[in-house]
């Protein structure tokens, strides 16, 4: 079992930190009002308006954001507020037995999957894939906003057709702890000391700006790591901003070129990664993924 964060409650203070790209300015007036709206306090992290090229400030400056926060005792929660690039190239000086010792709330996507994937396996600790606190410099959808309260108390996730259409690509039902995220950083892992780890696992696939040639590319990459066979089940989320005229569908029929022979639950549709809403899931938590019925109940990802 992994170890599950404590729950957040109203007042308690938060820090927001660029780990990757670059945060645009005009961006962060609308992310510091979603987390005032919930109730909390925030600390700026020292890569705020830090930037230095394509990443917000260098290795060192970044890699010193994090562990300054996981140090703050005041800190309970750790939000990423950009994706982009470049959180990989830190994953190897984390201190994980420090924020092990430290448990706090990690949340964000996209670029961020490098670090709940390590975190996850090296910390024994579970985190958030959720949106980066607003759209751009526009607050959040309802939906999204929404699923920020499972920091706040122990609530079980059913993903059902209520909140989207599923297809099912393969049926099935199967019990796994949930990992995943964007397919590219997943890929980048392989051949690391940080490779994905798939066993018996139920894995979240999403992505943008990819072509499908791309993303048939990766995925074979994965069924030849032997990673495809490894997992327990497939979670299918967005994939958008595909090249020109190309379409989700298309995306699914690879996805079922390689996710259907091997006769385990596959289930496509969710609006989890770079679309409008976002619903955010804990990730190293048990979940069922119930591809028949077509639903995904995940356990809670706080204590």
């Amino acid at each position: 079992m992994k170890i599950r964060p404590q729950r957040l409650k109203q007042g308690d203070t938060v820090g927001l930190v660029a780990l990757s790209s670059p945060l645009k300015m005009e961006q962060l007036e609308a992310k510091t009002a979603f987390i005032e709206s919930l109730g909390l306090h925030y600390k700026l992290g020292q890569t705020i308006g830090l930037p230095d090229g394509m990443l917000a400030g260098t290795d060192e400056e970044r890699l010193e954001d994090l562990h300054a926060m996981i140090k703050d005792p005041e800190i309970k929660g750790i939000f990423c507020v950009r994706g982009g690039y470049g959180l990989a190239r830190i994953v190897d000086q984390i201190d994980y037995q420090l924020l092990e010792e430290n448990p706090k709330v990690i949340w964000g996507f996209s670029d961020v999957t490098s670090l709940h994937l390590a975190v996850n396996e090296f910390s024994n600790l579970v985190t958030f894939h959720g949106p980066m606190l607003s759209n751009g410099e526009e607050a959040m959808d309802a939906l999204s906003a929404k699923m920020f309260q499972q920091l706040f108390s122990p609530l079980e996730i059913q993903y059902s057709e209520m909140i989207s259409p599923l297809e099912t690509i393969s049926g099935g039902v199967v019990r796994g702890e949930l990992t995943g995220g964007n397919l590219n950083r997943i890929v980048r892992t392989l051949g690391t000391k940080f490779e994905f780890n798939a066993q018996g696992k139920i894995i979240v696939l999403e992505d943008i700006k990819e072509e499908l040639e791309h993303i048939d590319g990766m995925m074979n990459q994965l069924r030849q790591a032997r990673k495809l066979e490894q997992a327990a089940g497939f979670v299918i989320g967005s994939f958008t901003e595909l090249g020109k005229e190309e379409t989700y569908e298309e995306v699914l029929g690879i996805m079922r070129e390689y996710l259907a022979p091997l006769n385990k639950p596959v289930l496509a549709g969710f609006q989890i990664g770079h679309c409008k809403p976002n619903v955010a899931i804990p990730l190293g938590v048990e979940a069922i993924l119930d591809a028949d019925e077509k639903v995904l109940r995940i356990l809670p990802g706080v204590e």
